[in-house]
């Protein structure tokens, strides 16, 4: 099995060299994915992974999908309501996660928030986007619901981190239990 190490040291050689024209897209889409085991490691070499970007002359760009997800149920109108019910029924975890879920799909919000950062970056020859805590997707959706809206939009080299297994050259299993989804568009180095 190859090293997260050495699965991100090809990664990088890939985008390096470019994508080619495919059959579904030549959007510079990467996925570095792996076994959700290693997402502690994944996270402690994440440092170091920016570091090594920097200094071959990217300008490295994070987003964060835990971040913007608690960003946006902090501020969400019925944040008041589901605390309360959440007191009153703890343990109505399908109610729940579905109206957390609505609260990050409806109208867009979370995919508005990842468009709006891909379209800043727009003309930014050496910069690169870093899509990181994917897990806190968990269990509310899946990254291709996101990223399938955003055709077009990704301008530069944007890698989002899987945990995952891959089941063929093009098909994940979010966190290695969900069922597989196929992403054709995207290139897939480890997992």
């Amino acid at each position: 099995m190859a090293s997260l190490k050495a699965d991100f040291d090809e990664l990088i050689r890939r985008i390096e060299s470019g994508r080619e024209f495919a059959h579904a897209s030549f959007e510079p889409i990467f996925y570095l994915v792996f076994p959700p085991s290693e997402l502690l490691e994944a996270k402690r070499l994440m440092p170091a992974w920016k570091a090594k970007l920097t200094n071959a002359g990217w300008q490295v760009e994070t987003f964060s999908i835990a971040e913007e997800i608690a960003d946006i149920l902090q501020k969400a109108p019925l944040r008041k309501v589901w605390m309360e019910a959440d007191r009153k029924a703890p343990l109505a975890w399908d109610r729940t996660n579905a109206s957390l879920a609505n609260a990050l799909t409806a109208q867009g919000r979370l995919q508005a928030r990842l468009d709006e950062r891909l379209s800043a970056l727009e003309g930014r020859s050496s910069t690169i986007m870093l899509v990181t805590d994917l897990e806190a997707l968990h269990p509310y959706m899946r990254i291709g619901a996101i990223e399938a809206q955003l055709q077009g939009k990704f301008h530069v080299p944007t890698v989002f981190f899987y945990p995952g297994a891959r089941t063929g050259k093009t098909r994940l299993k979010f966190l290695g239990f969900y069922p597989e989804d196929g992403n054709y568009r995207s290139v897939h180095v480890g997992g």
